[in-house]
């Protein structure tokens, strides 16, 4: 008896035992999952609130039928109907368990029909919202784009019965205002501003006509995007109140305006002369000359009228120049020239700009002698003028005088007299000449010519022989070029002209 007691109370001990071990599993269980139906409207935004913290990533089975605004701070959630149908909502909480399950029918009425189409024809604007409110359809808000405010008006135009409260964004109606102000400064208008005052446009400055201050407005005005009507002004109570988008204040003060500083012209002008020459000759001679020594025979005359001879030494003759002569040679040279002349000068005025060089030099010998000298260098003589798009009109007369090799006494004259159109900075070349002589001379080039010797008597050659050919050709050309170029004051360019000549301030 005692041992089945003692049994029982074991089996009763280890039941306990076996229900304690099982609540700690029971405990860390899930919670249960909540299940909700909620209807919503078109355009009729319902809010709901939760009792628990929940995550802000909330599953949405269609998000084309339904559109959540979550709000986790307040505990709240916005349900807002995009089109009609039924869909489901996931809300777990902060630590990622499911916790509630929505089931969201979505239905459509006369205005949620309403809404449906104005946002398909609309779209997604920002800053617009379209809804139901005090059961009646309305578009309102505060634009930012401009450009989507044209095609607003447009579908409006088709609701007479929608609401409108829309307005731009202050944001918006700044930049359009900074977009008036560049505006008018690239149109010479820099005393005229722009400011935004009460949502309304201030024109403020001055301008020295009446013009001005139209073109101004003119301006302004086609900056304005489309302008939409408020709530008010649909009710038709406050129409007559309304105030202009742009209020001129700009104030004219008529005065003679200063005329503007005449443009200046640079002219350059640049001479290249090239020249080239090349001679080639060969000649071959061959005159051997028969020539006496100091052997002598003498004849001559006595007293007595009687003819007598004498002679000394032995009769003899050599001959000289036996072998050949030969002459061949070649000769090139090459040269160029540059000459620069560079003159500023107001529009339609005419500049002149001379270098010349004198080289004295003798003509004559003697008694006969007489000093004269050679001129040499540059004369330009240009009278610019402006014309549209920044071409240029030229009276140019140019000329060049150039020393030839080292002679003093020869010199060339270049010339070039022209009228031309040329664009500012660019060049052209405005006229040259070119020139090429050749010539070829035979049998008259004497490698070894006789030179005549005081008290010499001329030896007569037994024959004489003589081929030669002489080639020779010479080239040049010159050309002018001239780059003009309109500049706002005469010292543009002088840093350029201080580094080239390393000026040191």
């Amino acid at each position: 008896m005692v041992v089945r007691l003692i049994s029982f109370f074991l089996f009763v001990f280890l039941l306990a035992d076996l229900s304690f071990a099982q609540d700690p599993a029971a405990s860390t269980s899930s919670p249960a999952i909540v299940e909700k139906e909620l209807e919503v409207a078109m355009g009729i935004d319902v809010i709901e609130k939760l009792d628990f913290d929940f995550s802000p990533k909330v599953f949405i089975g269609s998000e084309q039928l339904l559109k959540l605004v979550v709000v986790p701070t307040k505990r709240e959630m916005i349900f807002k109907g995009q089109k009609p149908g039924r869909t489901t909502v996931l809300i777990r909480d902060t630590l990622g368990d499911v916790r509630l399950r929505y089931t969201v029918v979505i239905t459509a009425t006369g205005k949620s029909n309403t809404v449906a189409e104005l946002r398909d024809l609309i779209g997604d604007v920002e800053g617009l919202e379209i809804g139901i409110r005090g059961g009646k359809v309305y578009v309102g808000g505060e634009i930012v784009v401009p450009d989507e405010i044209g095609r607003i008006s447009k579908v409006l135009a088709s609701y007479p019965d929608v609401l409108s409260i829309i307005e731009l964004s202050p944001q918006t109606q700044r930049k359009i205002a900074r977009f008036m102000s560049d505006e008018l400064a690239r149109n010479n208008l820099k005393d005229v501003s722009v400011r935004i005052v009460n949502k309304t446009y201030w024109l403020e400055g001055v301008v020295s006509s009446e013009g001005k201050k139209k073109l101004a407005m003119s301006i302004a005005t086609a900056y304005l995007p489309p302008r939409l009507s408020t709530l008010s002004a649909n009710s038709g109570r406050l129409e007559s109140a309304q105030q202009p988008e742009i209020i001129d204040f700009i104030a004219v003060n008529e005065k003679k305006e200063p005329q503007p500083a005449p443009k200046m012209v640079k002219v350059t002008a640049q001479f290249v002369e090239l020249g080239k020459n090349y001679g080639k000759v060969f000649a071959f001679k061959w005159a051997p000359l028969m020539g006496e020594d100091a052997s002598q025979i003498q004849f001559g005359q006595t007293a007595s009228g009687n003819v007598s001879s004498t002679s000394s030494g032995t009769l003899s003759a050599t001959i000289s120049n036996l072998f050949p002569k030969l002459n061949a040679a070649k000769s090139a040279g090459y040269a160029r020239v540059i000459q620069s002349g560079m003159v500023i000068t107001r529009d339609t005025k005419s500049a002149t700009i001379t270098k010349n060089t004198s080289t004295p030099f003798a003509v004559g010998s003697g008694e006969f002698t007489k000093a004269s000298q050679a001129n040499v260098g540059l004369n330009m003589t240009v009278e610019p003028k402006i014309l549209e798009q920044e071409k240029i009109e030229l009276a140019l007369n140019f000329s060049v005088n150039l020393q030839v090799g080292n002679d003093a006494q020869i010199t060339t004259s270049n010339s070039i007299n022209t009228n031309l159109v040329v664009k500012s900075k660019e060049s052209a070349a405005i006229g040259g000449v070119v020139q090429n002589q050749s010539s070829t001379e035979y049998d008259k080039t004497d490698p070894a010519p006789a030179t005549a010797t005081a008290g010499a008597t001329a030896a007569t050659p037994l024959f004489r022989l003589l081929r030669s050919k002489n080639y020779s050709t010479t080239k040049s050309q010159y050309v002018m070029f001239v780059t003009p170029e309109i500049i706002e004051s005469a010292s543009v360019g002088t840093e350029e002209i201080r580094k080239k000549f390393r000026r040191r301030e």
